[in-house]
């Protein structure tokens, strides 16, 4: 179990994770996450406004993957330019589980949550906030199996 201390503020990893998990399933069931780079990448294109968080995901295994991380570099790049959260996670055999794409072979190397409010959402927002106030601008989360 990792634990993070910032200042006055304790943040549990472990937490973060399933908040995270729990934020995805709501926005899916609700209609409200696009999944893939390129969908992604269009609806940030037409509306970037509606966008509140940017998970971008991969395993150690696709890190050396160039067009991959150009993809990554420009989309960082868009959500600090107009201030979308962004996360970065691995576990994707994780992350497919709760989407419900095991079986798929589907692009969730990004996707974006468009809800506007949710219990869970200010829990990982608050988790960026405070990565970024300690000069780590896209932080990283393991997503383990369960």
């Amino acid at each position: 179990l990792c634990v993070l201390v910032y200042g006055e503020m304790t943040i549990n990893m472990e937490h973060v994770s399933v908040a995270l998990e729990e934020l995805l399933v709501a926005a899916r069931r609700q209609g409200c996450l696009t999944v893939g780079v390129y969908e992604s990448a269009k609806l940030m294109n037409a509306d970037p406004d509606c966008v509140v968080l940017c998970v971008l995901a991969c395993d150690a295994e696709q890190e050396g993957d160039v067009a991959l991380q150009i993809h990554f570099t420009l989309l960082r790049a868009f959500c600090c330019d107009v201030d979308i959260n962004i996360l970065r996670v691995s576990g994707m055999k994780r992350l497919a589980d709760v989407l419900g794409e095991s079986g798929e072979a589907r692009d969730l190397h990004c996707l974006l949550v468009t809800v506007s409010r949710h219990l869970k959402l200010d829990e990982v927002g608050s988790y960026c906030e405070e990565s970024r106030c300690n000069n780590q601008w896209v932080p990283l989360l393991a997503l383990r199996d369960r």
